[in-house]
């Protein structure tokens, strides 16, 4: 399972959209732009077992990113933003990655890094210095499916550690990517009941390991991804109307600041809809848990 056969189906349904700005990818373009950037990694000298470094704020290019590698046979390692300039070259060298795309925002620690074993460096959004441009490498490669197409998977690395963050790279599950579901996509399948009518609402940080895994795992199930440039305690919750979000995921902190939204705020918006609102990564206080389901009603999953 993966956008490539939804895209044959329904190639006009949203794969996923930016709350706030409503700029949307269909699983159509999705499947397009994805193939592109395989190509152009392949034609880069990348193979499967390799790595690409992803350094952006929450975009929707990320998705793009993130299934050119999975249909490559390639790891994908996110990058916190906002870590400086010599935290991030060292996590882009110790992953081995020999390709960085980079969020032109994100310009001014992209142009400082020391990364001499990355071969392709490219930057959506605006020109970046010794990067080329993201939009028109794309556009000039093929958008056939390359004839090979392993399944890949993510290098995230840790930050519950003392000294540098350590990677955490699993054995790739050598099988094409739309033979098999990797283990999240079959638990958010089975547990939290993802299908080809959710719509996730994601307002963490996609360099995050939930974030980015769940985001793929409800396109590889058909879904519908509403991800927020940053998380806002009202613009969450407008959110969840507005989209009609059946699903979404937050941390305990986040509930504490929707919580302290007025009554008559909180009151103004609609999210009967919401149907599972999964929770992790921290302790939630029993209070704060027990105040969301009297809001919500009995949809928190921890």
């Amino acid at each position: 399972m993966y956008p490539g056969t939804y895209a044959a189906q329904t190639p006009d349904r949203i794969a996923a959209v930016m709350a706030g700005t409503g700029e949307t990818v269909s699983y159509g373009e999705l499947e397009r732009r994805s193939a592109q950037l395989a190509h152009v990694l392949h034609d880069g000298g990348l193979r499967p077992g390799d790595a690409v470094a992803l350094l952006t704020e929450n975009s929707l290019r990320a998705l793009e990113v993130y299934w050119a590698a999975l249909r490559s046979g390639l790891y994908i390692t996110a990058v916190n933003y906002r870590l400086k300039p010599d935290e991030v070259a060292y996590i882009v060298n110790d992953s081995g990655a020999a390709a960085l795309i980079v969020s032109a925002e994100q310009a001014a620690t992209a142009t400082a890094l020391r990364v001499p074993a990355v071969k392709l460096r490219l930057a959506f959004g605006g020109a970046v210095p010794g990067y080329g441009s993201y939009e028109d490498t794309i556009a000039a490669a093929d958008d056939t499916p390359l004839d090979d197409q392993p399944h890949g998977a993510t290098m995230l690395y840790s930050s519950g550690t003392t000294g540098r963050p350590k990677g955490v790279r699993p054995p790739l599950p050598g099988v094409q990517v739309g033979e098999s579901a990797e283990g999240l996509v079959e638990l958010a399948r089975v547990a939290f009941g993802f299908n080809t009518d959710t719509v996730y609402l994601s307002p963490g940080p996609i360099y995050h390991a939930a974030p980015l895994r769940f985001c793929g795992a409800v396109q590889a199930l058909g879904g519908t991804v509403v991800m927020m440039k940053r998380f806002d305690a009202e613009q969450a919750v407008a959110a969840i109307q507005d989209h009609r979000a059946t699903h979404a995921q937050f941390v305990p902190t986040m509930f504490v600041r929707m919580l302290q939204l007025p009554p008559e705020v909180r009151d103004r918006y609609d999210v009967s809809g919401l149907r599972v609102a999964i929770h992790a990564a921290a302790p939630c206080p029993v209070q704060v848990k027990q105040k969301m389901i009297d809001w919500w009603g009995p949809v928190l999953l921890e």
